[in-house]
C-alpha cells in the first residue's frame, strides 16, 4: 500500500458516496474529514532510525514488528544467553536493553501502511485497531468493514466517509449512533433511513431533510447543493 494506491481507493468511495469526481488530494481528505480521528503518528525505530508508525505514542523507544521479529535472539525464540541478576538494579539495566515498544503491528493482513494493530486485513493506510477489513484509510476500530474514509468505532459498514459508533451503514457520510444507513448525509442516532440528510433520532424515513419530509425532487435538488459544499476543498 502507498499514497498512489490509497488515492485510488479514496477517489472510489468520494464518487460512490457522492456521485461526483473526487476534488480532493489525500492530504486534503485527511484534513478536512479526519481531523478528529484517532490516528497512528510518525515515530522513530530505536534499531536503525527509520521512521515508523505506531497507535501508542509517549514511549521512549520503539522498535518495528519486522525489526523486533529479526533481533539478535530471533535464532532462539527471543531467548538471549542467561546472565545473572543480583538486584533490582541489574534487573532493569537488562530490561532497558529489550524496552521497545513494537510499532506496524499486523496479522495475517496484507498491503498495510503507515497503520498499527491489524488483524485479518487488506489494503489499509493510515489507520489503528482494524480488524477484518478491506480498503480503509484514516479510521480507528473498525471491524467487517470495507471502503471506510475516517471511520471510528464502527462494524459491518461500507461505502462511508465519516462514520462513528455506527453499523450496517453505506453510501453514507456524517454518520454517528446509527444503523442501517443508505444513502445518506450527516445522520445521527438514526435506523432504517434511506436518502436523507441532517437528521436525528428518526428511523425508518426517506427524503427527509432536518428531520422534514421533502418530495424526490425537492430531496435531490438541495442535495446536489450540500454535496458540493462538502467537496469544497476549503470549506
Amino acid at each position: 500500500m502507498n499514497s498512489d494506491e490509497a488515492k485510488k481507493i479514496l477517489d472510489k468511495v468520494v464518487g460512490q458516496v457522492f456521485g461526483y469526481t473526487n476534488p480532493l488530494t489525500l492530504e486534503q481528505e485527511m484534513q478536512k474529514f479526519a481531523f478528529d480521528v484517532p490516528l497512528p503518528q510518525q515515530v522513530y525505530d530505536a534499531t536503525d532510525n527509520s521512521p515508523t508508525w505506531a497507535s501508542s505514542v509517549g514511549q521512549s523507544r520503539y522498535v518495528k514488528l519486522e525489526n523486533a521479529r529479526n533481533n539478535a535472539a530471533s535464532a532462539s525464540e527471543g531467548l538471549y544467553a542467561k546472565v545473572p541478576i543480583n538486584n533490582v538494579e541489574e534487573l532493569l539495566d537488562k530490561w532497558s536493553r529489550i524496552n521497545f515498544v513494537t510499532t506496524e503491528r499486523e496479522i495475517d493482513s496484507i498491503n498495510i501502511a503507515e497503520s498499527d494493530n491489524v488483524i485479518g486485513s487488506e489494503n489499509v493506510y493510515r489507520s489503528q485497531d482494524i480488524r477484518r477489513s478491506k480498503n480503509i484509510l484514516f479510521s480507528d476500530g473498525l471491524e467487517d468493514s470495507e471502503f471506510i474514509v475516517a471511520g471510528q468505532r464502527c462494524g459491518a459498514n461500507t461505502f462511508c466517509i465519516r462514520i462513528e459508533d455506527s453499523g450496517e451503514c453505506s453510501n453514507s457520510f456524517g454518520i454517528s449512533w446509527s444503523t442501517r444507513i443508505t444513502n445518506c448525509l450527516f445522520i445521527h442516532d438514526s435506523a432504517d433511513m434511506q436518502d436523507s440528510m441532517f437528521c436525528s433520532n428518526i428511523k425508518g424515513k426517506r427524503f427527509c431533510i432536518a428531520n422534514m419530509q421533502f418530495t424526490e425532487e425537492e430531496y435531490n435538488h438541495i442535495h446536489k447543493q450540500v454535496v458540493q459544499w462538502i467537496l469544497t476543498p476549503s470549506s
